[in-house]
């Protein structure tokens, strides 16, 4: 991976009883991490990707919310093909599913998140798409429908779900070409998923990118529907999505709003297909702002010994 790069994998799921959520984003080059940032600054040739490492924990449910992102450094990294150990936490594959073994430490105030989280795709992609015109930004939808079993002993919950799973890779750091982006993705009610990419990159260019994809894990693009404004979050990050024609889209919950990010359940209509999503707003632009690198490592601590 070059100097200034990145790449994640990202998860999310939704209990069968809607009580519940999680999302876990394992990352190598820290996109959003300060750290980072602050190296590339110094010495942009030598800010190693591999020296900025974290696993992003945030669990949600009835009156309780759990957030964790300790950055680790090199020392604290191992990978394979099939396994990425992050400090105390790993990813694998084995046997046809995706396990995470979590032991993190939420931010500012501690405490203890681990518990154990098993993936099953009901089909995989091997699809990449690029989100800008030169390519050096790259998303691939591993896994657009799966099932999840969630066992945390800390806090302690047990519950199973649908998920989805992807991954993102670049080149260079999101600022440099992106001004903002929304991104949502939905399971449909006859088993297919769907996912909305709207980009808007530094000089103004807007891209978008819709595709649905069926059980067996093939994708096929379809035209993108019209755009529909959200309310902006309480950090008054702008938030917006696509739904089909002549239906709208709300926002049920809001369940992270940060100064430069805001992640939401929707409920929205899709190729005719009620359905709830899980959305993200991300705006660059205020996240290189120097307000907001001051704030973040309180949210975002660094443990890289």
């Amino acid at each position: 991976m070059a100097n200034g790069g990145y790449a994640w994998w990202y998860l999310d799921a939704l209990s069968d009883d809607g009580r519940h959520a999680l999302t876990v984003i394992a990352f190598i080059g820290s996109v959003f991490s300060p750290y980072y940032a602050w190296a590339r600054r110094r010495a942009p040739q030598a800010a190693r990707a591999s020296a900025h490492n974290a696993i992003n924990v945030a669990l949600y449910g009835p009156g309780s919310h759990h957030w964790t992102m300790t950055e680790r450094g090199e020392r604290q990294l191992q990978r394979d093909a099939r396994t990425l150990c992050i400090g105390p936490s790993a990813l694998a594959w084995h046997d046809g599913a995706l396990t995470l073994q979590i032991d993190e430490v939420t931010a500012p105030w501690p405490r203890r998140v681990r518990g154990h989280i098993r993936l099953t795709p009901q089909a995989c992609c091997t699809d990449s798409h690029a989100l800008d015109a030169a390519g050096r930004h790259q998303w691939s939808p591993i896994a657009p429908v799966a099932r999840v079993e969630a066992e945390f002993e800390q806090p302690r919950l047990r519950w199973q779900g649908a998920a989805y799973l992807d991954s993102n890779r670049g080149s260079v750091p999101l600022e440099d070409d992106f001004e903002r982006w929304d991104w949502s993705r939905c399971a449909l009610p006859d088993g297919r998923g769907a996912v909305l990419y709207d980009v808007t990159t530094c000089g103004g260019a807007q891209r978008s990118l819709a595709l649905a994809f069926d059980a067996q894990g093939r994708s096929q693009p379809f035209d993108a529907p019209p755009p529909v404004a959200l309310p902006r979050s309480g950090w008054r990050v702008e938030r917006g999505t696509r739904c089909d024609a002549g239906a709208g889209a709300q926002v049920q919950r809001t369940l992270e709003d940060g100064p430069f990010y805001a992640r939401s359940m929707l409920r929205t209509q899709l190729l005719g297909e009620p359905a709830q999503a899980v959305h993200e707003s991300l705006s660059l632009r205020r996240f290189a702002s120097p307000v907001v690198q001051a704030m973040l490592p309180f949210r975002m601590p660094r443990r890289a010994g």
